[in-house]
């Protein structure tokens, strides 16, 4: 999960305050932070496969905002999939 955090704590936004753009970024961005959560949860129960799953869904979220143009990754190409 410290990857995926990593990659939330850098990613920064290229979208204009007020625009439809930042309401569909804050939708991915709430998506990949809830499914960190869930994460977490799945982890300290044990569940090791569904913490996998939930991980992997958040990371996508946030990598899927860089990818897009919404997202700013810095150039980091081991955190992102850069355009």
């Amino acid at each position: 999960m410290d990857i995926t955090d990593a990659a939330r704590t850098k990613a920064t936004p290229l979208v204009a305050p007020g625009s439809d753009e930042e309401r569909r970024l804050n939708d991915m961005l709430r998506m990949c932070d809830d499914y960190r959560k869930d994460a977490a949860h799945f982890l300290e129960a044990g569940d090791l496969v569904r913490a996998f799953g939930a991980v992997y869904y958040a990371h996508a979220w946030v990598d899927a905002g860089v990818r897009i143009g919404w997202l700013d990754g810095h150039g980091d190409d081991e955190l992102f999939t850069l355009p």
